[in-house]
């Protein structure tokens, strides 16, 4: 098992990452629940950081699921806060790479990776377009009822 430093605390370390707001009706699954931009491929050093901005309503991650091809190589499990969270790479190419956060009891989590190397402008389209196929889809969803 590996050791995670805590996350830095300055702002310019601060995790680049966008949640969907869950729909007040409906309740339809979806399968994107927002967007992270990790700053480089090395997971053990990014998740502790994505892990520290998450809703404390989500609890707590004990298993990662990630796109093999996306990250650089890293242990099964790693201490984070004092938890330690099991990692899994699947080997199956994901388009777009996704990373999939499981808390017991409390639920399912994915959220699509941004590449670390996108410009700020590529980054932020990739965002915003989590939101809006969220929306649609839930327009979807009502006019089919």
């Amino acid at each position: 098992m590996t050791l995670a430093p805590p996350p830095p605390l300055s702002s310019s370390s601060a995790v680049r990452l966008r949640l969907v707001a869950q729909p007040a009706q409906g309740h339809m699954p979806r399968r994107i629940d927002g967007a992270w931009w990790p700053r480089s491929p090395d997971l053990t050093s990014e998740l502790p950081r994505l892990l520290a901005g998450l809703p404390q309503s989500w609890g707590q991650v004990s298993s990662v699921l990630v796109d093999g091809a996306v990250w650089s190589p890293f242990p099964a499990r790693l201490l984070v806060a004092d938890q330690v969270v099991r990692l899994r790479r699947t080997n199956t190419q994901h388009t777009p790479s996704t990373v999939c956060l499981l808390a017991p009891g409390r639920g399912r989590w994915d959220l699509l990776v941004v590449p670390p190397t996108a410009t700020e402008a590529e980054a932020m389209r990739l965002m915003d377009s989590v939101d809006t196929a969220v929306k649609d889809s839930v327009r979807l969803g009502t006019a089919v009822r």
